[in-house]
């Protein structure tokens, strides 16, 4: 299953929270090439509670929390909306490591959302400006002349922010590390919030 050589966890030694650790692991990712070390999936349930995932970019993480952007029109946005909560996943197969994080969700602010839709390339900020994602789509021509009008939008009116653009921020109850072996017997620690906003730390079976 795992082909290289896979780096060693040792959770005696992990730090007392898990950001640390998640930027470690992260780090070790970028600095071997691992494609995409950032894509992770994030995971929501719709009105009727029917789980549903995809593939995002994490945004960034600190101590309030892992972010990450949509349009709070699409179909996670509004999953997020009426159930605030979400878990995200990375995998890095190369190294065989999963990280699992499950906690509450919270939108960013006007003024941070306005920055993260403006770091976007000007098609992706043409895109979310249409408010269609995830519609049904008749005719690709139709889409092509609509996002034409919008990227002339955003040449005359660079600055334009589109208001339902969204930061969102997962601050996780739980965050689990899982670091495979070639033997099988893979290293698990996980840490869970405490009623105090600090962390404990468990280690689990493989």
């Amino acid at each position: 299953m795992f082909a290289g050589p896979l780096p060693e966890f040792e959770p005696e030694r992990a730090p007392a929270e898990p950001v640390q650790l998640f930027l470690s692991w992260l780090s070790d990712a970028v600095a071997d090439g691992l494609r995409d070390p950032h894509a992770m999936t994030l995971s929501t349930v719709d009105e009727a509670g029917d789980p549903d995932a995809r593939v995002l970019i994490l945004k960034g993480v600190d101590g309030s929390g892992w972010q990450f952007a949509g349009h709070c029109f699409s179909p996670k946005g509004h999953q997020l909306a009426v159930h605030p909560r979400a878990a995200l996943t990375f995998y890095w197969p190369e190294h065989g490591r999963q990280v699992r994080l499950r906690g509450t969700v919270a939108p960013g602010s006007a003024e941070d959302n306005a920055s993260d839709f403006l770091a976007r390339s000007a098609t992706a900020r043409a895109e979310s400006l249409l408010s269609r994602q995830s519609q049904y789509l008749a005719d690709p021509a139709e889409r092509d002349h609509a996002l034409a009008k919008s990227l002339a939008l955003i040449e005359q009116a660079p600055s334009l922010v589109d208001s339902a653009w969204t930061l969102y921020t997962l601050a996780p109850a739980e965050v689990e590390f899982w670091q495979a072996a070639k033997n099988r017997v893979h290293t698990r620690l996980r840490y869970e919030r405490t009623a105090d906003e600090g962390w404990e730390r468990f280690r689990l079976w493989s």
